[in-house]
């Protein structure tokens, strides 16, 4: 009579928590790994680009003179990040 509720347990565990939890960390390091010259989308749909990142707080510049200062759990997803010191430089052209 246990085994069934067990069963559904896991199979519930497995279906929600563990997915959510997955995300939900990669949402957490994603923010944390959040810096100057990134792209980012708010989860009000706002698209900026990250001037200073605080602890608790990102301010974005949205247009030119424009800068919103919000909380770091309201960005969504970062929508490009800024190239890596390596990438940023050109390569040589062959003849």
């Amino acid at each position: 009579m246990l085994f069934p509720f067990v069963a559904m347990f896991a199979i519930f565990y497995f279906l929600v928590f563990h997915p959510q939890t997955k995300a939900r960390k990669a949402h957490q390091q994603m923010l944390k790994n959040l810096k100057k010259h990134d792209e980012v989308v708010t989860s009000g749909g706002i698209f900026g680009t990250v001037v200073n990142v605080k602890p608790d707080t990102v301010t974005l510049r949205i247009d030119d003179n424009v800068r919103v200062e919000v909380e770091k759990s309201a960005i969504a997803r970062v929508v490009k990040s800024k190239p890596a010191e390596s990438e940023s430089v050109p390569m040589e052209k062959k003849a």
